[in-house]
């Protein structure tokens, strides 16, 4: 078996694993039922509907930023694993960076929607 077949196999055995191990980790939730859980989800019934509204664009936010870090380091990851071949590492290249560019506008689509929020917030 060559080198590289045998890096393949393994690497693949080791997501498998990344991938499983979580379900060997998991166990009975005990979780309290809730009936109000839809009104009470990011300040809906206690805050002030601005608030709310923050809340939530925070969550999205958050949430778009995680994927952007996740395209980098996915990146990174190819770059890695391309045992030089330059074809690869022209497409980890080209994630890396549109991770980076996805990075900036998710922080800068936050930072607008802090100063909208906040503007309208002082305005009424």
């Amino acid at each position: 078996m060559k080198g590289g077949e045998y890096m393949k196999k393994l690497l693949t055995k080791a997501y498998k694993l990344a991938y499983l191990a979580p379900l060997a980790l998991a166990s009975t939730a005990h979780a309290q039922v809730s009936i109000d859980f839809p009104t009470n989800f990011a300040g809906f019934s206690s805050q002030d509907v601005k608030v709310t509204i923050q809340n939530i664009i925070r969550i999205i936010v958050g949430f778009l930023g995680i994927i952007t870090i996740i395209i980098i380091l996915a990146g990174g990851f190819k770059w890695m694993t391309s045992a030089g071949n330059e074809d690869k590492i022209g497409e980890a290249k080209k994630l890396i960076s549109a991770g980076v560019v996805g990075l900036v506008v998710v922080l800068a689509a936050y930072a607008i929607a802090n100063f909208v929020v906040s503007s309208i917030t002082t305005a009424v």
